[in-house]
This record gives structure tokens, sequence and C-alpha cells, in this order.
């Protein structure tokens, strides 16, 4: 007795088709053709309605990546008119037992059949339902053993150093499978240039900069399946990355750098390719494995200065400086905690930064730890440095003049090998023009075309070398004498205004390893203990400036404070001026509301009275919130003289005239710094109050 009874064919019938990957797609054509045959072979056994999804072609049935056709095909068994599934075998449909029994359960409720090669399948039976149990499950091992046998034979090939991979440009792989540079040497000079390059400016990003400017190309390598072409294009920031990170260009082989990561989204596993694995996760690692552009030396001095350039990964590691005005950006460590400290830079001043350890700020401990100004420790340490320096200033004076020659000589050189390779395209497009018959005109006019192009391109880069070498003829003659004389005065060199902060910077961090900072309180002094690269240290001590206190040639007693603003202010505000200005009482405490209240009485002075104030001044806080501006800003337009304001004595509250809030020269202050303020100013200010439970 048929399984396919006239309720079946009264429905319709679906053939899915599905195969792994794109290879298989174009390569492996007789699986589809069988695939598709079942759609004849649903119409032979008498359904009128036949549906073909092919939706998956390339893509994997693990359940890691989506399938539209299997959803396609699960929706039209969830409505019923499906009476049939056709597959060539039970791997089509899924290699995975979520996907699998899902489709069976819902061909069990809809009394849909499962077709195969081997025989009809009722998952209403319980004998068919076990059969198609059995096949899922095996079809799910079957995917993990092979991935398991291919990855174990993959990894003990690669191990070996024979396992043939995509290499990077510059490199190539030999007819005894061997790794050796390609013998392209326009390919080689421009990788050395970029190793070159990093060790003279010690960013990745400048090269990358560098040679945007210098208009040169670098090689790329585009494959398409087996197609492996070498391509030139002006370089990208990830190209110059993957250059500098590359072990292979060390002398190394290595493979399975980057690994798969898993995540469940929306209920199904999704695998993320290209993450990052340690080293000692590396399928296979091979020193010496065979000639290098760099040294495994320089290749891991590379590792560390790109890793001390990337700000936001490991943040307790000494950093590079990036060109602010701090000199010792990434390189001081409080000596209290341990952390690297950060640095706060001014707005109001040009010069003003500051070093600060945030300590455990942001979680739960002791806050905030040390800081000090930076103008004087960098003044200090940077004297330290020239010190050191100093006897070896002739050589780097005759470095740098070399330096500049060199990096023009680069361009040139990059620039010739662009132009012979040139060359050749026009000698080679000059022989294809040659050897078509003249009486082919419209393949003769497409090749005249393209040969005139080549021989523009030779122009453009001949007129290009001719313009690099006028320019370097222009360049005035470096006098060795002068240069030499000039590096005697190597202060003079540091403070000149053509030198940068970034260069200097650098030149801190070829000298010092790391700077510990600490404060000495008694002395009030900060204690820097620099520790230079060869093992050596030294101890700096920076005074501190003493901020924040009443001058002490200034520092009125508690009892003249007293006679002069009593009776202008309540007691509260005398007892903020008094703390402010560094008055105790005569046991040492500071002011409260009640002391001054009492020592006032006892001198008999008068109380503040509201009621004789004719209104005409105001304090500088009902000020500010009468123009709609912080407290700050209002004492910064007073300083300036924008803001007319006077005060009883030095450290007191301002009095502001009420009638010049409403001048134009204030207007225009205020609006300034309403200017200045963020474009979402209202998201900044946090003026709601959190209500905690049973308050």
């Amino acid at each position: 007795m048929s399984k396919i009874t006239p309720d079946h064919l009264g429905r319709a019938a679906v053939v899915y088709v599905r195969q792994s990957t794109l290879a298989q797609v174009m390569g492996n054509l007789e699986s589809q053709r069988r695939q598709y045959e079942l759609a004849a072979a649903a119409k032979a056994a008498g359904f009128a309605s036949v549906t073909v999804i092919d939706d998956d072609l390339g893509r994997s049935g693990s359940g890691s990546v989506e399938r539209p056709g299997f959803e396609r095909l699960v929706a039209l068994v969830c409505s019923g008119g499906v009476g049939a599934v056709y597959c060539i075998e039970a791997s089509r449909l899924a290699r995975n037992g979520r996907d699998w029994h899902h489709l069976i359960d819902l061909c069990a409720l809809t009394g849909a059949v499962v077709v195969d090669p081997d025989g009809v399948y009722d998952a209403r039976v319980v004998n068919d339902r076990l059969l198609l149990g059995l096949k899922g499950t095996m079809s799910e091992y079957e995917l993990s053993l092979m991935r398991q046998r291919g990855l174990i034979s993959r990894n003990a090939k690669a191990q070996r150093g024979e396992f043939r991979f995509m290499l990077p440009p510059g490199f190539c792989w030999s007819e005894t499978g061997k790794v050796e540079k390609d013998p392209d040497e326009h390919v080689q000079e421009a990788v050395k240039l970029v190793f070159t390059k990093f060790r003279e400016l010690g960013s990745a990003r400048q090269v990358f900069l560098w040679l945007r400017d210098a208009d040169i190309k670098m090689p790329v390598v585009r494959r398409n399946v087996e197609v492996y072409k070498v391509i030139w294009k002006l370089p990208a920031y990830h190209t110059v990355i993957q250059i500098l990170h590359n072990p292979l260009y060390a002398g190394a082989y290595a493979f399975g750098r980057n690994g798969q990561s898993t995540q469940v989204v929306d209920g199904r596993a999704r695998k993320r390719n290209g993450c990052k694995r340690p080293r000692e996760e590396w399928s296979a690692f091979l020193r010496d494995n065979h000639e290098g552009y760099i040294s495994w030396q320089e290749f891991e001095e590379n590792e560390r200065l790109l890793l001390e350039n990337a700000y936001m990964k490991k943040n307790c590691d000494r950093k590079s400086g990036r060109g602010g005005r701090a000199l010792l950006t990434g390189l001081m460590r409080c000596g209290r905690c341990g952390r690297m400290v950060r640095v706060n830079y001014g707005t109001m001043k040009g010069n003003a930064h500051r070093y600060q350890c945030r300590g455990d700020e942001e979680g739960i401990g002791i806050g905030v730890c040390i800081g000090i100004g930076g103008v004087r420790v960098d003044r200090a340490v940077a004297v330290a440095c020239l010190e050191a320096v100093s006897d070896r200033a002739v050589e780097a004076a005759i470095f740098a003049a070399d330096q500049i020659e060199r990096s023009n000589n680069d361009v040139i050189a990059a620039v010739e090998r662009n132009l012979e390779a040139a060359r050749y395209e026009a000698s080679l497009a000059a022989r294809r023009y040659e050897s078509v018959d003249p009486a082919k005109r419209h393949v003769a006019r497409e090749l005249e075309t393209r040969w005139n192009g080549a021989l523009e391109h030779v122009a453009e880069l001949e007129g290009r070398i001719e313009e690099l070498r006028s320019a370097a003829a222009m360049r005035p003659r470096i006098d060795r004498g002068a240069l030499l004389q000039l590096a005697q005065d190597l202060p003079a060199v540091w403070n000149a205004p053509s030198t940068d902060t970034r260069t200097k910077q650098r030149l801190i961090h070829v000298l010092i390893k790391e700077i510990i900072l600490d404060l000495d309180e008694a002395t009030n002094e900060a204690v820097l203990l620099v520790h230079w690269h060869g093992g050596r240290h030294t101890e700096i001590r920076v005074a501190r400036v003493k901020t924040g206190r009443y001058p002490q040639d200034l520092a009125p007693t508690a009892v003249e404070a007293l006679r002069k603003l009593a009776g202008h202010w309540p007691d509260k505000e005398l007892a903020v001026s008094l703390n402010r200005m560094r008055c105790k009482t005569g046991d040492g405490e500071t002011w409260t509301t009640v002391r001054v209240r009492e020592m006032r009485e006892r001198l008999g002075l008068p109380e503040y009275d509201p009621d004789k104030s004719d209104g005409k001044m105001i304090s500088l806080g009902k000020a500010a919130q009468h123009l709609g501006i912080c407290i700050g800003s209002a004492k910064t337009l007073v300083l300036r003289g924008v803001l007319p304001a006077t005060q009883h004595m030095s450290g007191a509250q301002w009095l502001v005239p009420v009638e010049a809030l409403t001048s134009d020269s204030v207007r225009i202050g205020v609006q300034k710094i309403i200017d200045r303020r963020p474009q979402h100013y209202e998201d900044y200010q946090y003026d709601k109050v959190v209500r905690l439970p049973g308050i």
C-alpha cells in the first residue's frame, strides 16, 4: 500500500534544494542536477503542484547561518498546504537536530510525508518517525565528524609548515611548497618601505598618512576562488596595520591567528569570524621558517610600540605620546595605587595641564588619588633628558639631517619602481597593437587607445620624478659645520618654535621607560622616580604651588575680617568667607554660622538686616542666576572686567550693581559664554533628584 494518499496528492509538493558552499554550487553540478530532478519525480507521483525552493544554495545547514529557504519551507508546511517534502537526503534539509526535529513535528501535525530516493516516510507512523530521527542524528554526527577530521588533518599539516593558505603581499608559494619572497622587486620594496617608515615615524597612522601624501600605491592581494592576483592601489589604514601585525613578515609561519566565536541571536547560534586569538592558541607557529623582511626582535618591538599607541587597550600599560601639550603622556604611574596617571588639559590657559591619578574613582574605593600641575614637572624632566643626551647631540643632529634626505630618496625610489612597471605595461601594449591585423579596425582602435593610455601614464610618472628631483635640488644645502655647532646647544633646538610636541614626546619615550609619581607632604614637593632605559634610576623633586590658600602677607585675623564684613552679609556667608581666608577660631576650628554669631555678638558688631539694603547691589551668585550662567562663568566676567563688581576685602563675597546686568558689554559677554555650550546643553543638566524607596 502506497504511503502517498489522494489527500497528499491533493496538496502541493515541495522540493528543497541546498548545497553548503559556493564552491559546491559552482563545482558540484551533478548534485544540483539530481536535486532539481526531484521535481519531475514529484510530478510522476501524481502531484499537480510542485514548488522548488533553492534559496539556500551556498548556505550551510549546520544552523549557524540564516536559511530563508528553510524558513519558507517551514511556513508552507505549517499552512497545511504541503502534502510531501522532497529532498535528496536528510543532510539537505538540516544538519542540526533542532531544525530537523522541528520540521518532522510539523509534518506529523499536518500529515505531510518526507520523500527521498530511499523511500517515503510518514512522521505519524512510529517506525517511520524513528527512522527519520536516526537519519537526522546521523546527518548531524556526519557533519561533526567530517569537520573534526578536517580540522585535525589541517592543523597537523600546518604544524609542519606545509598547509597552503593565501599569503599577504610580498610572499608566494614556491614549487616545493615553501614560503618565499615575491620575486617582484616592486612588491618587495613597497613592503620594506612600510617597515622603514614605521621605525622612523613610530605610528601606523603616520605611515598611512605619509604614503597618502606621497601618493605611493601599495600591493593588495585579490583572490576569487582559484584566481590569485596582486593589484596596486592607494593604501588604506587597515592595509598598513595588517602588514605591521603579520608575523609572516618576520620569517615565522603562523596559521590560525584568528578564530570564531558563537553567539545566540534570536534563539539561533551565530558564528562570528575574525576574532583575535592569543599566540599560545594559534594552530601553528614556526619561527625562522623562511626569509622575512624584518627580524623577530624588530617584530616584537613593533608590536610593543603598536600596543602603546592603542589607548583603548590595557589602560595600565605605558602609552605613547600623541602630540598633546603634556610631555609625559603615557609614562607616569601613581606611586600609591600603581595606576597610570591621566592628563587633564585646562581650557583657560594655553599651557595649563595637570597629571591626575583618578584611582578607584569609578568603583567603590578610595576615589581620586593624587595629582600635580604639569608645567613644572615637564620642565624638570625635559632638563634631565637634555642633560642625559647632551653627549650625543652631534650624532642626533647629523642623523636628523640625513633622515630628511633619506625620506626624499624613498619617495623617488618608489615612483621609479612605478615607472618601471608602467614602461613594461606600455611595451606590452605596443606589442599587442603591432601583432593585430590592421584590417581589424575595431580591434586595432581599442589596442591603440590602451597603448596611448599606457604612454600617458609613463609620461606622468616621468614628470613627477622630475618635480621631486627639482624640489630636492631647490632645497637649501645643509651646512654640516653650522649644524654641528647648533647641535652643541641642544636646548635651543628643543625650545625652537619649529620643534613640535610629538617629536619631544618621542625623544622622551626613547630615553625613559617609566616615571613613578608621589607627593611629599612634609616638604610640599612632587617626587619623580625616573626609570631610564638601560636600568638607571633618577629621583627628581619638583616644588608644588600652594594653591587655594590666602596670601600669607595679606592674611587678616578673624576679628579684622568680622569688623569689615559684619552687617554687610548674613552670618552664614561670613562663615564661608572666613573659611576661604583660612582664618581659624581660637581653638583652631573652622567657622560655622553659630560660631560667627557668637563672635559677632561678643564684639558688639551689628547683624545683617536685609530691610536696610537699597536693592542696588546683589551677590555674585544671584547675578549669575539672573544672567542664566553658572557662578564660575560670572566670576570670569568679573576678572576680565566685563561685569563690574566690588569686594569689601580680598576673599570676601562679590557685590554686583543691579543696573550693570543690563549693559551691552555684559550681554555680549554672556552670549559668548552661551555660544560655547554644547549643542544639547540640556542633556548635561542633572536637575532631577532620584527618589529612594521609603523617602
